[in-house]
């Protein structure tokens, strides 16, 4: 959609980051002010709060949300999950994905303007640093190409030791989420030698998110996330987003009080590219960089307001109500991703309600073949892993089920699992040949803990080819 007035697509031949001479042109926008600010001021310190505060919380003694990726064991809403558990993982993120296309499709990029964490920590947290520290956009944009002296080295100074403050805070909590707040705490009190590991990736963390909000910066969104560039996909003409109402504001001219001016509503002020944090202009239409943060809807109304028009030149709107009236709508491409959503969704429900307590996997011993036992009887070694999803200590031990014969625990005979834990066992089973069907016979094993069955697994027990 290009809006009326525009002879030129030039705008889409390049990106507002970077200039003629391909250098990076860096983006100071003015500080916005409205009510959509303030309600996003008000979403993202509940964001803060979120963020900082869930790695305190435990459910049944285990953390609210836990991604320890190196040891395999996730925990979400207090529910401890194994890789074993990796297609409800799988379906999960697909629903995700289907989710995030659904949501776009009717909102545009809302989800990056209001709840990714990259522009709400660089909005409202490191931007405030520096209108603090450096002043407004304009004594920000006239201090950075101004040569180093006292003063810029000493605004500097003070802007990237609170940036690294702020940082180190930051990965000391994002790596709460891999490895515990128990754990954590270890490291930071502990001493160096016995935790280097652990500092070395606080390090790591602090220097990589340092580096994006210092020096990346809207460049995450522009250049980086590929989620904009999934917009020219997921958007149509009935997507709600972040839009210039055209139709009205055009053509744009000097503010007038004359009616019959012939222009339109837009006086071209620029203020709504001055406030933008990827300094786009939004009336060249919907583009990738636009992160639909509405700091242009703020600005826009407030010169409307003062200029005496009706605010809403620049609003949340479809393409379809701008051009035609047509009000929002739901498509047959809503309803698509609704009910794939809807299937993925039941699935996960269904896999959830189902899942055991104790899982894990029997496997026959690779690169061995059967024994002999006696005149009538073979044997097959297998392994089996047993994995507590619980705060719960269990006592295991196996029985044989559907088949005559027997189990041998070969080096323990009950299994102890401790809470949230993983245990093995290595054991024989021996069947009378009068049980083989085929070369690989079918055989189940149940897993029994306080006289009750808590899991059951399917196995092959390998033999001579059975003639009829």
């Amino acid at each position: 959609m290009i809006p009326k007035g525009n002879t030129t697509e030039s705008f889409r031949d390049s990106i507002s980051t970077v200039n003629k001479d391909g250098k990076r042109n860096w983006i100071f926008p003015t500080k916005p002010k409205g009510d959509y600010t303030k309600k996003r001021t008000i979403l993202a310190i509940f964001y803060y709060a979120l963020f900082f505060g869930l790695p305190f919380i435990f459910v049944n003694g285990n953390p609210l949300f836990l991604f320890n990726i190196p040891e395999g064991k996730f925990i979400i809403f207090g529910y401890l999950f194994w890789p074993e558990d990796f297609l409800i993982f799988g379906l999960i993120m697909l629903a995700g994905i289907v989710f995030i296309a659904l949501f776009t499709n009717a909102f545009g990029r809302i989800f990056c303007g209001w709840i990714c964490p990259q522009p709400v920590f660089l909005e409202f947290m490191f931007r405030k640093v520096d209108y603090w520290i450096l002043g407004s956009a304009g004594k920000q944009r006239y201090l950075h190409n101004k040569k180093w002296d006292k003063e810029k080295r000493r605004k500097y100074a003070l802007r990237y030791f609170i940036y690294f403050i702020l940082s180190f805070i930051i990965a000391n909590t994002f790596l709460s989420y891999i490895i515990g707040i128990d754990e954590l705490y270890k490291i930071i009190t502990g001493n160096f030698i016995d935790h280097y590991l652990g500092f070395i990736g606080i390090l790591i963390f602090t220097i990589v998110f340092f580096s994006v909000f210092a020096f990346l910066r809207e460049q995450v969104c522009t250049n980086i996330c590929p989620y904009g560039r999934l917009q020219g996909v997921l958007l149509d003409e009935n997507s709600i987003v972040v839009a210039y109402d055209y139709v009205r504001g055009e053509p744009r001219g000097k503010f007038t009080k004359k009616a019959d001016s012939g222009l339109g509503d837009c006086i071209d002020c620029y203020q709504c590219v001055d406030v933008c944090p990827t300094g786009i202009d939004i009336r060249n239409g919907t583009q990738l960089e636009c992160i639909n943060c509405t700091a242009c809807i703020d600005a826009c109304d407030d010169i409307m307001i003062k200029v005496g028009r009706p605010t809403g030149l620049i609003r949340y709107d479809s393409e379809n109500n701008i051009a035609h009236g047509k009000k929002f709508r739901i498509t047959s491409k809503m309803y698509a991703y609704s009910a794939v959503l809807l299937i993925l969704t039941s699935l996960i429900i269904a896999m959830l309600i189902t899942r055991k307590d104790v899982g894990g996997q029997l496997l026959r011993t690779s690169g061995m073949v059967y024994q002999k036992r006696g005149d009538d009887s073979l044997s097959n070694m297998y392994n089996v892993k047993l994995t507590n999803k619980t705060n719960k200590e269990y006592n295991v031990s196996l029985r044989l089920i559907d088949k005559e014969g027997e189990i041998i625990m070969i080096d323990k005979q009950i299994i102890n699992l401790k809470p949230e834990s993983q245990n093995t066992a290595s054991l024989f089973i021996v069947l009378p040949k009068s049980e083989l069907t085929a070369a690989n016979t079918k055989i189940k094993v149940e897993a029994i803990a306080d006289e009750k069955v808590i899991n059951t697994f399917k196995a092959t027990f390998a033999g001579p080819i059975v003639r009829n």
